[in-house]
């Protein structure tokens, strides 16, 4: 008789984590073999396995569908599994776990001994590591993160995963770790230094690849070519480390994503949004005295405006060119790009006439930083005399006297156009926000409904982003009310994370409804576009302005942050209604045992399977 121990863990530690233990203890003692299994899931963990336990097992399982700490085994073979699998195939499960145990006898015939298996070294699991960055670094930075954690989980492999998002870097890769790493994985949407990774395999992709195929990234990160021991340094996106071809000994560039204007659009963004956050809500703050309280010198209500409106703003495109600049030419493209932001911004080009400064600052110190030849003792006045001089000189002289005064115009006649908006031209641009919202829900198509309605907010342009907000929070609470009112429509793993998706829905996080879309897209998607289009079109039929980017009903407790608020409460709850009911006509029920179907964010997330959200936008 062999004795195991065994994990088990789905995203919600409910349903599956209870299903996979019970079914590993029946089977075991069905084939003769003892085994503890410790259950993991939100809960906490449940009979945890004792250090006599582990000491005494032939063989670890590990069922899961989510990253657990497998360092207490440390020497013990171990089979990876999925909870799903635990459950429909418990006696292969448990078979391919003695086939790796010494000493252990398979399941045969009583009359047809089998010879023992020959131990065999058991190999320590390799060393990944990766950076996940998105232009909010809310959601799809931690989602993508904890796809690549399954994936290499399920592989073999042990990761370390950074998360460089809205609050700084998290989990931050040391020294060490880089140096052990046999690969290094960047999935980013926005700009992340890779001077760190000279001499290692690197691979770069963009967040939504890390979170939808990340067993494929994982992969191609593998498979690329050894380094050589002179592999040069990967500087932003201009350079990168050399690495030596397997047969002909060539150097070849590591393989990438191109990194093209989105990319330092979404960069610049992602360092605007903190700006735009705290100039709005102390905008907000100061209306509390009164709408124009602020007119009065030396009061509490203009100080407030002078912090927000006046400084806060005030940086807005500044920083939205300056970090454009940044992505696209690195630490160079700093100053000429923050002082073509300010030239936007004092002739009224606004956010577009800042991002073209943006992109002519980056290109040109880039061109100046690949072209100019120094000699080795002068480079460095380039990054501190040259470049910031020449550059600056080139952008600001282009913006003075031949990009800013038309882009300038074309700013006021938008910013003149949406402001005038009434009626079905309002409601028209609402539905169409709203729709793109929810087409892809973080993806470039939301991010770039997104960016419109935030870059507006400079020129006191306010309606688009209530519309845009409103038909954000739509797709998650429709789903979580959906699986309320009709749950005969979703699996009971579906259920549990309507919960969740609820939370982030009332927070603004749209990717609470991704592991639904994934799995039914040709259903939820439709269903949630219809939600966002009715929220958006009423929020603009309303006229309701929002002077913050983000926080969901959390800002809606600001006063004057949300204006008219009844109408706007509306509008989201008329959203969340019509993408349920959507969900109720599109929705099959389902016949089959829920507990068998697949769960959201299994061990290996696919194309069609991402990692469960858990966290914002």
């Amino acid at each position: 008789m062999a004795k195991l121990v065994a994990v088990t863990a789905c995203p919600t530690g409910i349903a599956h984590t209870v299903m996979a233990a019970e079914a590993l203890r029946r089977t075991a003692a069905l084939m003769g073999h003892g085994i503890a299994v410790e259950t993991q899931g939100s809960n906490g963990v449940q009979t945890p396995l004792s250090a006599a336990d582990i000491a005494a097992a032939d063989a670890v399982i590990l069922a899961t569908d989510i990253a657990v700490d497998d360092s207490r085994f440390a020497g013990k073979p171990i089979l990876r599994t999925s909870t799903a699998a635990a459950i429909r195939d418990t006696k292969s499960v448990i078979g391919n776990a003695l086939g790796h145990a010494p000493g252990a006898q398979p399941e045969t015939a009583a009359s047809q001994p089998t010879p023992k298996p020959t131990p065999t070294a058991v190999r320590s699991p390799g060393l990944l590591v990766a950076i996940t960055a998105c232009p909010t670094g809310i959601a799809h930075t931690f989602m993508a993160a904890e796809a690549l954690k399954q994936a290499a989980q399920a592989k073999g492999y042990r990761i370390k995963v950074e998360t460089q998002g809205s609050v700084g870097a998290k989990n931050a890769l040391t020294e060490e770790e880089i140096a052990e790493a046999e690969a290094v994985i960047i999935g980013a949407d926005t700009h992340v230094a890779t001077d760190r990774f000279a001499g290692k395999r690197l691979l770069k992709t963009s967040v939504g690849e890390a979170l939808k195929q990340p067993a494929r990234v994982i992969d191609e990160a593998l498979a690329l070519p050894a380094p050589t021991s002179t592999g040069g340094a990967a500087t932003g996106s201009a350079a990168a480390p050399a690495y030596a071809d397997a047969v002909s000994g060539a150097k070849a560039r590591p393989k990438e994503v191109p990194s093209g204007p989105y990319k330092h659009l979404l960069t610049g963004v992602s360092f605007m949004l903190p700006l735009v956050v705290a100039g709005g809500l102390i905008i907000a703050l100061s209306f509390v005295f009164g709408i124009e309280a602020f007119k009065e010198p030396g009061t509490l209500p203009a100080a407030l405006m002078q912090i927000g409106g006046e400084a806060a703003f005030g940086l807005m495109v500044p920083v939205l060119a300056g970090y454009i600049a940044y992505s696209i030419a690195d630490r160079p493209g700093l100053a000429p790009g923050f002082i073509g932001g300010m030239l936007a911004a004092k002739i009224g080009a606004g956010f577009l006439g800042g991002i073209v400064a943006g992109f002519l600052a980056g290109y040109i110190a880039r061109w100046l930083r690949d072209t100019i030849r120094l000699p080795q003792n002068l480079e460095g006045l380039k990054p501190v005399l040259i470049i910031p001089l020449l550059g600056t000189l080139a952008v600001g002289l282009l913006m003075i006297y031949v990009i800013g005064t038309p882009v300038a115009a074309i700013m006021n006649g938008l910013t003149a156009f949406l402001q005038g908006m009434t009626g079905a031209n309002a409601v028209a641009l609402g539905a169409l926000l709203g729709a793109m919202m929810a087409l892809d829900m973080g993806g470039p198509v939301n991010k770039a409904a997104y960016t419109f309605a935030v870059g507006l907010l400079a020129s006191s342009t306010y309606t688009p982003m209530a519309a845009v907000m409103a038909a954000g929070m739509t797709p998650p609470l429709g789903l979580a009310l959906a699986t309320m009112v009709v749950p005969s429509r979703f699996t009971m793993q579906e259920r549990e994370a309507g919960k969740a998706a609820g939370v982030l829905g009332l927070a603004f996080i749209t990717e609470g409804a991704i592991p639904f879309a994934a799995k039914d897209p040709l259903r939820v998607i439709p269903a949630a576009m219809a939600g966002s289009a009715v929220a958006g079109a009423l929020s603009m039929w309303f006229g309701c302005g929002l002077r913050a980017p983000h926080g969901g009903v959390f800002v809606l407790a600001i006063p004057n942050a949300v204006s008219p608020l009844g109408p706007y409460v509306l509008a989201i709850v008329a959203g969340t209604i019509v993408t349920t009911l959507g969900l109720m006509i599109l929705k099959r029920r389902i016949e089959a045992d829920p507990t068998a179907a697949p769960t959201l964010g299994s061990a290996a997330p696919t194309p069609t399977s991402p990692a469960p959200s858990g966290a914002g936008r």
